[in-house]
């Protein structure tokens, strides 16, 4: 394992999902200007959110039925892919590609579906690490609609001297992974995320804050903005912020956080969070530097009782 960051700068891009696009070559231009800003403020990595392949919706067929996005987004995966490898490459910043769906090899039964919510992270280094959702909304389950398995595994990597997650969405919604991941000394979880409404906002970004806290480590999260694209007889608005939230004893908590939106200009913020202390977090977290924190604390010896009342 190489020496641990001391410190670690971050770009968050609020990606506009409305943002006109006429081609695939016109979205990787958007990525690419998106990944020399980062290089230019000296991020290692740049966050996308949660199905910021819905941008390809721009210039998919007319009249694409909503049960047909899903297999449509999965066949051009592969060619997204190879145009985001490219730009690493070039650039030498990380790219968390935010997520996107992806045909299954092999499919365990007929009637499970053939497709994952999966995110890419692409390395400079030439790893390319993937995390699916674990834990699907019931939009992500509807055969009508947007119809795919959910995934099986928790992926812990190391880069940079740092053990790092990734958490789709809804998966950090649940504590039961927090609890998990507590015995594997996590250093920062990203987060990329699509919520619809100020609820789900408030709630990836109040259970990501809770997520540090109990992780005692660094989460960053970012969700899409603006209208989906193209236009739909039912409105399908993004509403969402970046942040990255650190363990209560730096900034109580919040290192960096943005107002909630729901529209965008051009193709979205780019935000910048330069040096956050993972050295500090570390710690905290293996040095007994914590106010409190109890560590991989799961809990064995307590019973749940339940009294009936008369």
């Amino acid at each position: 394992m190489s020496t641990p960051l001391e410190t670690l700068t971050l770009a968050l891009w609020n990606t506009h999902v409305y943002y006109p696009l006429s081609n695939f070559s016109a979205w990787l231009d958007v990525v690419e200007r998106q990944l020399q800003q980062a290089q230019q403020a000296g991020a290692k990595l740049l966050i996308l959110p949660e199905y910021m392949a819905e941008q390809w919706l721009n210039f998919a067929p007319a009249g694409l039925a909503e049960a047909e996005e899903i297999p449509w987004l999965a066949k051009q995966a592969p060619t997204a892919l190879e145009g985001l490898a490219s730009l690493v490459n070039r650039y030498k910043v990380g790219l968390l590609a935010g997520t996107m769906p992806v045909s299954l090899e092999h499919v365990p039964a007929l009637t499970t579906p053939p497709y994952v919510n999966r995110a890419h992270l692409f390395l400079p280094d030439g790893r390319v690490l993937t995390q699916d959702k674990l834990c699907l909304t019931p939009t992500e389950r509807q055969p009508e609609a947007w119809y795919l398995s959910a995934g099986n595994q928790l992926n812990i990597f190391e880069w940079h001297g740092l053990r790092i997650a990734m958490l789709i969405c809804l998966d950090v919604e649940l504590p039961v992974l927090s609890a998990r991941l507590a015995a594997h000394n996590v250093d920062l979880v990203l987060v990329p995320s699509m919520t619809h409404t100020h609820a789900g906002h408030a709630r990836v970004f109040g259970c990501a804050r809770a997520r540090a806290i109990e992780l005692c480590c660094a989460v960053a999260v970012v969700g899409c903005v603006g209208e989906a694209a193209p236009p739909r007889e039912q409105e399908r608005p993004n509403i969402s912020a970046a942040a990255v939230f650190v363990p209560s004893e730096i900034q109580q908590g919040v290192f960096y956080e943005t107002p909630v939106a729901t529209q965008a200009n051009g193709a979205g913020q780019l935000h910048i969070v330069s040096h956050i202390p993972m050295a500090q977090i570390r710690n905290i977290r293996q040095g007994g530097k914590a106010e409190v924190w109890p560590g991989h604390w799961q809990g064995e010896h307590v019973r749940i009782v339940e009294h009936s009342s008369r």
